[in-house]
């Protein structure tokens, strides 16, 4: 009994220390204590339920989940149900958390809320809203304004990745999260300026409601900014300022945020504005997607993004094996997507494998009708790209949806122009007509009057029959459109026209109808056409110069009579008693008295031949006789006169008399000439 007494009097002194600490936040030494009492009593409901608490608050989810499991029949699902709910949430274990609140007997609010995050993780929105919505209604405490956060982040996702246009809460933005939330929603329905202010709006709430903290520094707050600044900068990448947007993606980086989610997805955005270039920081930044525990922080969409990315930079980077690997994971985890089917074809191509390329985007076609028509687009293009005009033809008509689309139509009668196709190219005009003609037979015609797309494709087609000579055809076509509207004076004027190729004598009863010319007067300024800013002839404004300008004229002219011609330069070398050469300004070599240049540097000295023989006679290699006479321009066709030997250089191109080659340019000379004999 005795025993009994002590025992009972530790276990009430560890049950006060364990209260004590508990109010404290003291949970790790609480554990102590709790562990202290289960050695008294192992099958202490409350010591184990304390004791899962306090693991719970140390961050132990697994060991808490253990100790849970273990205890199955002390601890039974009524007892211990969020905390086991808990525990599985936040060991990511989404779906076991979802059957854990749902087996429970006993809905509390505790589960409640738990079961909202559930929920959204696992991208249930609807019934995420309906959730939240539930306990806004019935609960009041302390943490209403929490539960709006998350009610605005349910709509903001919905708008995002479900396309969903939100509906108006009418919470008042309040808090920086709110105005976060909100402009997140605004994104998703593109209304970007729109969520640019919101965003701004929460940088200021968020900078105010933190700097009233003594405690909080800047870089705390630029922390806690730093998931605002990424959603800007994603909406100046959308708005096409990707300058902007890389430059604050990567102040982000700098910063080396803790939430590998928000890295993940700036270095994702940096990724797709590198593109093809700069493939070395995009590897850099792959690493970021890595990162442990990405894949609990992203939705599903987000991370899809990402893997399409990765392919996309292994083909990039010619890692035509992991760019297939990826791509191929992909389809098996989405095999209705069409990216990853693109991405392999755009492999194909890059290995100069365009027919298996094609093969496999008409495996895909067949197999995906629904996502045939964007499939079969690009297998156009491929065809357009190997020169197989005819057959991208072919595979346009096979798009039914799109066959009578303008931009289609154009785009095959471009094609089969190209080709010579004219009546493929007719054929296209007249399917794409029809095509309108039954869709407004099954409408009424108070309803849906004649199509102005329907009028076009007939005029158009009317002027292209014209223009390669199918006049009878066109005329029919423009009979047609002349019937819908007999006032169009345009149609009936290219009707007449048409008809004077074929039958002038229709063409004259149909000009009866063509108006007056009384009737055609049109209002135009004429003087104000001609003097507009795409006139290309503006008339001169005629009259005679009155008074002041009249002599402001004539003082003009004066002065440019009074202007003096500027006087030529000379050259330093001139002599007035000597006749300029005439040839002065041709070059030397088309000179009449030009007779080549001597191959040899030496002119004036011993020339070849036996040892001690000279080709010139001493009076003429006398310097002093040729120094004394001064030089004079040779006269026009007089270069015959001129010897081989003569010193007597034209103008500007003068040397001194004699000047012999340096001796360094006469040894490289034999140096080239010994390398020659060789």
């Amino acid at each position: 009994k005795m025993a009994a007494a002590a025992g009972a009097a530790a276990a009430a002194g560890l049950w006060s220390e364990v209260n004590r600490c508990g109010q404290n936040g003291d949970f790790a030494r609480a554990l102590k204590s709790v562990n202290k009492i289960l050695q008294i009593n192992k099958d202490d409901v409350t010591a184990l339920q304390c004791k899962i608490v306090c693991l719970i608050q140390n961050g132990n989810f697994k060991e808490a989940l253990g100790i849970i499991n273990t205890h199955t029949k002390v601890l039974t699902s009524d007892v211990i149900a969020f905390e086991k709910a808990y525990c599985e949430y936040r060991l990511n274990r989404i779906e076991s958390a979802l059957k854990t609140i749902q087996s429970a007997s006993q809905q509390t609010d505790k589960l409640k809320e738990l079961y909202g995050q559930v929920l959204y993780r696992l991208e249930r929105y609807d019934d995420c809203l309906a959730a939240y919505r539930d306990l806004i209604r019935n609960s009041q405490d302390e943490y209403e304004e929490e539960r709006k956060t998350n009610l605005s982040a349910v709509v903001a996702a919905q708008s995002t990745w479900e396309k969903v246009v939100p509906e108006d809460l009418g919470l008042r933005e309040a808090t920086y999260e709110l105005c976060y939330n909100s402009a997140c929603a605004l994104i998703g329905q593109g209304k970007l300026n729109e969520a640019m202010k919101k965003l701004q709006k929460a940088e200021e709430l968020c900078r105010q409601s933190l700097s009233e903290d003594s405690d909080v520094t800047e870089e705390d707050i630029e922390a806690e900014l730093a998931i605002i600044h990424g959603q800007m900068a994603y909406i100046m990448q959308l708005q096409g300022r990707t300058e902007d947007a890389l430059q604050l993606y990567n102040q982000i980086i700098k910063l080396k945020p803790t939430d590998v989610g928000l890295l993940a997805v700036i270095a994702n955005n940096i990724i797709t504005i590198n593109k093809d270039q700069n493939v070395f920081d995009s590897k850099k930044k792959v690493k970021l997607t890595n990162a442990e525990g990405v894949e609990h922080k992203l939705s599903k969409k987000q991370l899809q993004a990402i893997e399409f990315n990765k392919a996309l930079l292994a083909m990039y980077t010619n890692q035509a094996d992991q760019c297939r690997k990826l791509s191929a994971s992909l389809q098996s985890q989405s095999p209705e997507h069409l990216l990853p089917v693109l991405i392999q074809a755009a492999q194909l191509c890059r290995e100069k494998q365009h027919a298996k390329a094609v093969g496999l985007l008409q495996d895909f076609a067949d197999q995906h009708p629904a996502n045939a028509a964007e499939i079969k687009l690009t297998m156009a293009q491929l065809k357009i790209a190997q020169g197989s005009v005819t057959k991208a033809c072919m595979i346009l008509r096979s798009i039914e949806e799109l066959q009578h689309k303008p931009g289609m139509v154009s785009a095959l009668v471009t094609m089969y122009s190209h080709e010579e196709d004219i009546d493929s190219a007719i054929e296209v005009f007249t399917q794409a007509i029809q095509w309108y003609q039954q869709y407004q037979a099954s409408q009424t015609r108070a309803a849906n009057p004649k199509s102005p797309v329907h009028l076009s494709l007939i005029r158009e087609a009317a002027n292209f029959k014209l223009k390669h000579g199918r006049k009878k055809e066109a005329i029919s076509d423009l009979e047609e459109l002349w019937k819908q509207n007999p006032k169009d004076v345009h149609t009936l004027a290219q009707l007449i026209s048409a008809y004077s190729l074929v039958d002038p004598e229709k063409a004259k009863v149909l000009s009866k109808h063509l108006p007056s010319s009384d009737t055609m007067s049109l209002k135009v300024d004429v003087d104000a056409l001609e003097n507009s800013h795409g006139a290309t002839y503006v008339r001169k404004k005629a009259g005679k110069l009155t008074g002041d300008n009249q002599q402001k004229e004539q003082g003009q002219g004066e002065v440019k009579k009074k202007k003096k011609k500027k006087k030529g330069k000379l050259p330093k070398n001139y002599d007035p008693k000597v006749t300029p050469d005439p040839e002065r300004w041709l070059p030397m070599r088309e000179r009449s008295y030009y007779r080549g240049r001597k191959k040899g540097k030496k002119k004036d000295q011993v020339g070849k031949g036996t040892q001690g023989s000279t080709t010139t006679g001493s009076s003429e290699l006398d310097a002093s006789r040729t120094a004394s006479s001064p030089p004079t321009s040779p006269r026009p066709g007089s270069g015959a006169a001129v010897s081989a030997t003569s010193n007597v250089i034209p103008p500007r191109h003068q040397k001194p008399a004699g000047a012999p080659a340096t001796k360094k340019k006469q040894q490289q000379k034999k140096k080239k000439g010994s390398k020659g004999g060789w």
